[in-house]
């Protein structure tokens, strides 16, 4: 619920006002969002393009989430987009890495085994980042569109 200013109030003066606004946060991006969760998958681990969507909880769909994995490689810090799989476990976005088989390779550097551009034992290897403290990140952004509005 927006909330309007008091105009009897002393703190309601133009300057209270400016300065709220200027001591805020930098705005936070799906983007940035997506790749803070991304960056907690452990080593040796796989997650979903849903999963990381679902704990953004900012109403992402997993297309969003892999569109964004798409531009990770320029992030800093990197993000092991290499650890993202769609929800069958299958390596869907090995086209968008140097080469047709580094997404494969470093997964396997990592002892993740891949049969057929699929991770073997999917449900054992399989993180859920909806069970972190990386999740809160999504929730955070939330909570500030919501003050926004």
């Amino acid at each position: 619920m927006k909330k309007y200013p008091n105009p009897k109030s002393p703190s309601s003066s133009k300057n209270a006002v400016t300065k709220e606004k200027t001591d805020s946060p930098k705005p936070v991006s799906f983007f940035d969002v997506v790749y803070k969760i991304a960056r907690k998958i452990p080593k040796g681990r796989v997650t979903t393009y849903g999963a990381i969507a679902e704990a953004a909880d900012i109403k992402l769909t997993p297309r969003m989430v892999g569109w964004a994995m798409n531009g990770a490689g320029n992030a800093k810090p990197a993000v092991p987009a290499h650890r993202v799989v769609n929800r069958n476990g299958e390596l869907s976005g090995r086209q968008f890495f140097a080469t047709p088989t580094l997404m494969q390779e470093l997964l396997e550097q990592e002892g993740v085994t891949i049969k057929n551009d699929k991770v073997s034992d999917f449900k054992t290897v399989f993180w859920d980042p909806g069970k972190t403290k990386a999740a809160t990140a999504g929730k955070a952004v939330k909570q500030a569109v919501k003050k926004k509005a």
